[in-house]
């Protein structure tokens, strides 16, 4: 599919006009909210669901090829928050513990962009191979490597205790639980078991994802308009990070034996920036880090242009290094 045919295949897709409606609600200040309760609830199906399915893909992969994904994963996992962390002090100036933060936000995962980049790929007929859902359980770690990075940097050494109840807390987090806890649970399950709950954690999920992007269009907006102060260093580094982690997560991908949809599944991941789980852990180590930068620039810069933009230009990119473009 030719790029201008692909970019707005996706920009009209039911999931994408979701996150735009609730762009165009949070712009226009709508009275339009869904209760705090609900949004937990479809964040938990939403793990829980990709957790369970890939749980399924996992029981029927051979360990070889399993091996090579994780072994590229871990790689990404060090990389992304370390080459972060270096080119945010030299080059954007930031101190130690703005560039950690910013750094432990674009290291570890964005679920939703995950989400959104399964169904992509299976809209576009090529679905990813399930297990690659075990890589957002290891690249959360990003966030770990990113705070470790700080406490060497600022010569804290002696305070590794409060890195071990942070990464206690990392994996007892709700991500990790959740998808951890589903894949176990769809490994262990059998055909007629999985037959049973299939139709509930697989026909309804796209149209889950779709309240729940609604969301975070409007979530989004907030961010956008508080950005404008931040400046144009961080925009950029917001905009190329995920064009230049998303190629080599696919070239990565491919170097793994990942067929088309696994590696830009794995691309979507490396371009994605957390702003869930991210925070919690930044707030806790870091708190004289300014929210009003790395919140926003995952958030309101990074996210919707991976919706937007993004993910279909690395789809393109990707067809085009499988020789399918």
């Amino acid at each position: 599919m030719p790029g201008l045919d692909l970019l707005l295949t996706n920009l009209l897709s039911p999931i994408v006009l979701a996150f735009v409606l609730g762009l165009v609600a949070g712009f226009i200040r709508s009275e339009l909210e869904l209760p705090e309760a609900v949004l937990k609830l479809i964040s938990i199906y939403l793990l829980f669901s990709i957790g369970l399915t890939g749980g399924r893909e996992l029981a029927r992969a051979e360990p070889g090829a399993l091996l090579g994904v994780f072994a590229v994963a871990a790689v990404l996992t060090l990389a992304i928050p370390i080459v972060s962390y270096l080119i945010l002090r030299r080059f954007g100036r930031f101190d130690i513990a703005n560039a950690a933060a910013i750094a432990a936000h674009y290291g570890s995962v964005s679920s939703v962009t995950f989400f959104a980049a399964l169904t992509f790929t299976r809209a576009m007929g090529n679905p990813a191979e399930g297990y690659v859902s075990a890589i957002v359980v290891l690249m959360e770690w990003g966030v770990i490597v990113a705070l470790l990075i700080a406490r060497v940097a600022k010569g804290r050494q002696s305070q590794a205790g409060r890195i071990g109840a942070i990464v206690a807390d990392t994996l007892r987090g709700r991500g990790i639980l959740l998808l951890t806890g589903g894949m176990t649970i769809g490994f262990l399950a059998n055909d007629a078991q999985w037959g049973q709950i299939a139709p509930f954690y697989e026909h309804l999920f796209r149209g889950i994802l779709m309240l729940f992007l609604l969301e975070m269009g409007m979530t989004a907006s907030r961010h956008t308009r508080a950005y404008a102060g931040v400046g144009g260093f961080m925009t950029a580094f917001a905009i190329l990070s995920p064009i230049v982690w998303g190629v080599v997560g696919v070239l990565l991908g491919q170097l793994a034996g990942l067929g088309l949809g696994g590696a830009f599944v794995l691309g979507a991941i490396a371009a994605s920036a957390s702003y869930i789980d991210a925070p919690a852990a930044c707030r806790a180590a870091l708190p004289e880090a300014n929210p009003g930068i790395y919140l926003t620039a995952s958030l309101g810069v990074t996210f919707p242009f991976n919706m937007l933009i993004g993910l279909p230009l690395l789809y393109q990119v990707t067809t085009w290094l499988y020789g399918a473009g």
